[in-house]
Parts: C-alpha cells; sequence; structure tokens
C-alpha cells in the first residue's frame, strides 16, 4: 500500500498548465511575435490541462484508495529570524478532490472556449489567461503554508482582474475588473491581516505547525483587548473569504464580472476562484473550531447571501446575471454549512455546485450564441426544438441546482439544512429560516429563466436588439453575422463539455456523499469540535445510504419548497403571463429595491467612495503635505537653512575678524569658567 506520493508528479500537476499559458500568450501572440496559431495555442493549452486532470485524478485514487499522504517542502525561499518562507504541497482528501474539480472543469471549459470564441481576436490571449488560472487555483489548493496560500489567493485575483476585462474596449467590462479588483482588496486586507497575526503569534506560517500551536493560540488575548486572539484571527481570514467568495456586502463585484466572456464566468465565477474562501475555511478548521463567536459571525453572513441574493435573481433578465445570482446564493449555502461546523457538507456543496454550475453557465452560453449574441430572456422562448442538446443538459443542471432528489445538489443541498437545523449556535435559527426559504426562492428563479429561454412562445424574432449584434461595441471585433433570426445548436466543441459537466452534475452526489461526509476520506483534512459542535454527529445517525436519503426526501419541506417554486414559475411565466406584471405593479417599491440591488451600489459608491475620498484628501493635505512635507522635510530644510545663514556671518574670511573672535572667546572663558572655579579654590 503506497504511504506517500511522488513530489514530481504533483509539481507537474501546476506546471502543466503554466508551460501551456506560457506557450500561448507569449509565441501566439503580438508579445512573441505571433510564432504560433490559434490551433496549435488551443492544443497546447488544453494538452497541460489535461495532463494536471489526469495527474489529478491519478492523486485522488492514490489518496482515497491507497491512503497516500504528502506534505513537504520542496524550496526554502527565504529564512527571517525564525519564520520559514517556503514553497510546498499538502496533499490529502480536500485537496485531492479539488485538484480534480479545478482541472477537470477547467478542461471543459478550455474545450467550450474553442466555440465560444473563434472569432474573437484575443484568442491566443484568453486561452493563456485560463490556463495561467488553472495554475494559480493550483497553486492555492496545494499549498502547506500561507505564504503559498496567499501567492495563489493574489494570483487568482489578478488573472480574474484580466480575465473579467479582456475585451479592455469596452467601458462595462473596465469598469466590472476595477470594480472586482477593489472589492476583492478590502477582503484581502482581512485576510493578510489575519496570516500576520498567525505569523506574530504562532511564529510559523506552516498549516502544520500553526494547528499544532491552536492549544496556545486558543489561551491568548488579542493585545489590549478583551477580545480572543483566535477570533480576531479566524474573523480576518473571514473577512478574506468574504470577499473571495462574494458574501455579502462584499459579493457586489461578481454580478458585474459577467461582462467577461462565458466561459470565464463558468471557471471563475462558479467552479473554482469564488469558492477559493470556502475551501481556505475548510483547510483552517482547527482554528475555526475555537471560536463560537467567528462561526455565529459566519452563519448570519452566509444566511444574508443565502436569501437575499436569491431574491434578486428572481428579477433579472439577463440570463448570465440570473445564473450569477444563482452562484452568490449558493455560496451563500457553503458558507453557512462552514459556521454550523459542517465543513464536510460545505465543501461536498462545493464540489456539486461546480458541475451544475459550470453547466448552467455554459449552457447560458450556449444559448447566447444559438440566438445571436442576445442575452434577454425575455426574447427568448421555444428553443427547445432548435436547442435540444443545450435544453436537456440546462434542464439537468436546473433540476440539481434546486436540490431535485438523486441529482447532485439534492445530496449537499439538503445536509446543508440539515446540518444547520442541527447545529447550537445561537445564529442557527436565522440560518435554518434563511435556507430553508432560499429552497423556494432558487427553484422559482431557475425554473422561470428555463421556462422562459426554452418553452412557450418563441419572442427572438420580437427582440428590438434582434438586428443588433451586441458584442459590436466591444471594441474587439467580437462580432458575429446575423445569420438569420432562427436560433441553432451549438458545434460539438460547445456540446460535448455540457454533455460531460452534466454527468457528474446528475450522479456525483449520489456516488460520493457516503464517503465524504460519513466516512474517513476527510479524517486527516478537516477538524471537527464533536463535543462543542454536534451537527455531523446528528447528521451521521440519520444516514441510512444515499437511495434512502433520496426517498425519504420526498416527505420533507425542501422537496415540496421547490415544488412549489417550480409550480409557480410555470403558472406565472406559462399559463398567466400577465400575472408577473400586476404583481410588479402592485409591489413596485419592492421591485425597486430589488431592481437597485438594496442600493448596495449606491451606497458604495455615494457614501464609502466619497468618505474614502475626504479621508485620503485630509490625509494627503494635511498629513502628507502640512506635516511630512510642509514641516518635517521642507520645515528641517528650512531651519538647516536659517541656521547657515545666520552662522555664515561668522565665516568672513577676514584675520581681525577671527582675532576678534578668539580674544572675546578668551575672555568669556576666563570671566564665566576659569573665575568661578579660582574662587571656589580660593575657599
Amino acid at each position: 500500500m503506497s504511504q506517500t506520493l511522488n513530489a514530481t508528479t504533483l509539481l507537474a500537476v501546476p506546471m502543466a498548465p503554466l508551460l501551456g499559458a506560457i506557450a500561448a500568450g507569449v509565441l501566439g501572440t503580438k508579445f512573441g511575435g505571433n510564432w504560433i496559431g490559434r490551433r496549435l495555442s488551443h492544443s497546447l493549452t488544453i494538452l497541460g490541462v489535461l495532463v494536471a486532470f489526469i495527474l489529478s485524478a491519478m492523486t485522488l485514487k492514490s489518496v482515497a484508495v491507497d491512503g497516500a499522504r504528502f506534505n513537504e517542502t520542496l524550496y526554502t525561499w527565504m529564512v527571517v529570524g525564525g519564520l520559514k518562507m517556503e514553497v510546498g504541497f499538502l496533499v490529502d482528501g480536500l485537496t485531492a478532490m479539488m485538484m480534480c474539480v479545478v482541472t477537470f472543469v477547467s478542461l471543459m471549459v478550455h474545450i467550450y472556449t474553442i466555440g465560444y470564441m473563434e472569432e474573437d481576436e484575443g484568442y491566443n490571449r484568453f486561452f493563456a489567461y485560463i490556463s495561467l488560472f488553472t495554475f494559480a487555483m493550483l497553486m492555492l489548493v496545494m499549498s502547506n503554508n500561507f505564504l503559498q496560500l496567499f501567492f495563489g489567493w493574489e494570483a487568482v485575483g489578478l488573472v480574474s482582474y484580466l480575465l473579467i476585462g479582456f475585451w479592455f474596449n469596452k467601458p462595462t467590462a473596465i469598469f466590472a475588473n476595477m470594480k472586482a479588483f477593489l472589492v476583492n482588496r478590502v477582503g484581502d486586507f482581512g485576510f493578510i491581516l489575519g496570516i500576520g497575526l498567525i505569523a506574530a503569534f504562532a511564529g510559523t506560517l506552516n498549516y502544520a505547525e500553526t494547528f499544532a500551536k491552536t492549544g496556545e493560540l486558543a489561551k491568548m488575548m488579542f493585545p489590549g483587548t478583551d477580545w480572543m486572539l483566535v477570533t480576531v484571527i479566524c474573523i480576518c481570514l473571514f473577512i478574506g473569504a468574504m470577499g473571495k467568495s462574494a458574501q455579502f456586502p462584499l459579493h457586489v463585484w461578481l454580478p458585474d464580472s459577467m461582462e467577461g466572456p462565458t466561459p470565464i464566468s463558468a471557471l471563475i465565477h462558479a467552479a473554482t476562484m469564488v469558492t477559493a474562501g470556502i475551501f481556505m475555511v475548510a483547510r483552517m478548521s482547527p482554528i475555526f473550531e475555537l471560536s463560537d463567536a467567528a462561526l455565529n459571525f459566519i452563519l448570519v453572513i452566509g444566511a444574508i447571501t443565502a436569501l437575499f441574493m436569491g431574491f434578486l435573481g428572481i428579477i433579472q433578465n439577463d440570463i448570465k446575471r440570473v445564473v450569477a445570482y444563482s452562484t452568490l446564493s449558493q455560496l451563500g449555502y457553503m458558507t453557512v454549512a462552514l459556521g454550523a461546523s459542517a465543513y464536510s457538507v460545505a465543501v461536498f456543496h462545493l464540489m456539486t455546485h461546480a458541475f451544475f454550475k459550470a453547466l448552467l453557465f455554459l449552457a447560458a452560453g450556449s444559448v447566447i450564441m444559438g440566438v445571436h449574441h442576445n442575452q434577454d430572456i425575455r426574447w427568448m422562448g421555444g428553443l427547445r426544438k432548435y436547442m435540444p442538446i443545450t435544453w436537456i443538459t440546462s434542464l439537468l443542471g436546473s433540476l440539481a441546482l434546486i436540490g431535485t432528489p438523486l441529482f447532485a445538489g439534492f445530496y449537499s443541498k439538503d445536509s446543508i439544512i440539515e446540518a444547520v437545523h442541527e447545529s447550537h449556535l445561537p445564529a442557527a435559527g436565522f440560518a435554518s429560516f434563511a435556507v430553508m426559504a432560499g429552497v423556494f426562492v432558487t427553484a422559482f428563479y431557475s425554473f422561470r429563466m428555463y421556462f422562459l429561454v426554452f418553452h412557450g412562445k418563441e419572442r427572438f424574432d420580437q427582440n428590438p436588439e434582434a438586428h443588433h449584434d451586441a458584442h459590436h461595441d466591444d471594441g474587439h471585433g467580437h462580432g458575429h453575422d446575423d445569420h438569420g433570426h432562427e436560433p441553432h445548436e451549438s458545434p460539438w466543441v460547445v456540446t460535448v463539455p455540457l454533455l460531460l459537466l452534466a454527468i457528474p452534475s446528475v450522479v456525483i452526489g449520489y456516488l460520493t456523499i457516503s464517503p465524504m461526509l460519513f466516512g474517513d476520506f476527510f479524517k486527516d483534512a478537516i477538524f471537527v469540535n464533536g463535543e462543542a459542535h454536534h451537527a455531523m454527529h446528528e447528521l451521521a445517525q440519520g444516514f441510512h445510504g444515499a437511495a434512502a436519503m433520496a426517498l425519504h426526501a420526498f416527505s420533507t419541506a425542501p422537496f415540496w419548497l421547490a415544488l412549489a417554486g417550480v409550480a409557480l414559475a410555470y403558472y406565472m411565466y406559462m399559463i398567466n403571463p400577465a400575472l408577473p406584471a400586476a404583481i410588479k405593479r402592485i409591489f413596485h417599491p419592492v421591485y425597486v429595491l430589488l431592481e437597485n440591488k438594496y442600493y448596495m451600489d449606491w451606497i458604495n459608491e455615494n457614501i464609502l467612495a466619497r468618505l474614502t475620498r475626504s479621508l485620503g484628501t485630509v490625509l494627503w493635505k494635511v498629513g502628507d503635505q502640512a506635516i511630512i512635507d510642509g514641516t518635517a522635510v521642507n520645515g528641517s530644510a528650512r531651519l538647516v537653512g536659517v541656521f547657515a545663514a545666520i552662522t555664515r556671518r561668522f565665516q568672513t574670511g577676514y584675520l581681525y575678524h577671527y582675532a576678534l573672535a578668539m580674544i572675546v572667546g578668551l575672555f568669556v572663558f576666563l570671566t564665566w569658567f576659569v573665575a568661578p572655579w579660582s574662587a571656589w579654590l580660593g575657599k
């Protein structure tokens, strides 16, 4: 039985996508002289990700079947005092699962991109970016220390900035990527403070060494306060997760990031980058288990995100934004599970969500291609007969999303609801209500989109924008000729990834719930204090197999709430389409609130931004110009100048002036110093 993994093989996992990114980004662009064409660029990047996926799958097999583990330093960058800056890998069940999810979804997105971006001028550059993103995400999930974690954390943020603003001549895309960059800096400030506190008080950046000192950290207080040090550390780390995983109120960047090409929506904002925060908290479970205050905070933030972001999905008409708000809501579900100390359930939902949400995003992109780049679901309808593969895969993804029994999302979502219900933390009551209500909301907006896109009357020929190609405005020549108004199915490079993602969206939950939640798969990766937090123990007591869980679901509230959401969506948009407009008139103030996204953008731009600008102006005018430049720098220079001007008057160069100065000096010496001493000695 193998107990260790090969370091060279593990190193090849992130290096293969990196080499592909360098090849396409340097040799395939103007920067490197366009030495290689489109075919070779996408072939090299796809090959790199394929190699990474195969090696990741082999690693997962070794970890799950043979019990293999790896935790070693590969390179020591520097040593500062007793603090080591290292590059190393930690591979256990959590890491191996994340490696497979990242590489498989990335591989599907790479193949899909061949069809979706075929007419874009930045084709090779886009492949370089998504391959570079895969490298960064792999470095993040494979790290065994906080330094490498932070490197991967910032690297995925950098590449997401490049991808969201990929069409850099499109003003809305530039605004969106700057917004994502700035909001994530807020979260990252908290994240680096948390890492700094660990380095200062634990004296190490290595995970294992930090976890070994949790007993000491639990007894410490934050200097100058009566706060527990671990509570401050956990909240700081979680603020980083709030930015990266788009939790309220740092969620505002994610919907706007849909301005980037659709493939990156699937890669970054559904499957990998936004789940980095969830992964990080699960990895840090030995620390988070020490603070109930931090867990309560996580529960509240996750519950708000799960419910209130779902409400926003109800009124969206852009097909990608509906799926984006769905992502926000599901990230809230994962966060709630973290707060309930059900870390394995959160990571389980992370995995299932990655497959069906990537599927829904790519299916949305297929629909956009099929209707000649229209994204408004009000001008679609009846696409089922024109796009059968896209239709069936979208249906499967939607069923998984709403938690239909036997589908992947059901096992993870229902487990979250049950875990929160069993939690004894003070915030669990509100969180339990939020995730339960979110079931109905999710089902309603998901099937509102599904029915408007694939069923009902055909409305694509009534679109007032039908004769205008939306992508002509991006400034990158990403135009597509309008070959008539009739929709068409997408090419095989688009539909094959849809079919391959649909398979795990249906079966992966049934196959993996037992080992991942109630087996030993995460035994040495996730720690739960069973005495203080018994949600997972209660779940294990009530679990009698995946099939029994699915059968029991038909008699539970979540199933009937989801069914009610689907039925209401069908009635409102298929049977009585006049009803939504009537409800909108009656509840117009509520609609305005939702349409303005709870005025969070207005608050950020008109209050927080102005306060920050005013503070910056004060610091600039008073702190920098008046105190630092005016007093400390220029003031000291002026003082030296005045002193020099005075002393210069004594340096005339005339001999008689110096003789006079010597006589005066001698007189002072005799009268001031010598005379008192003579009188004293005489006594």
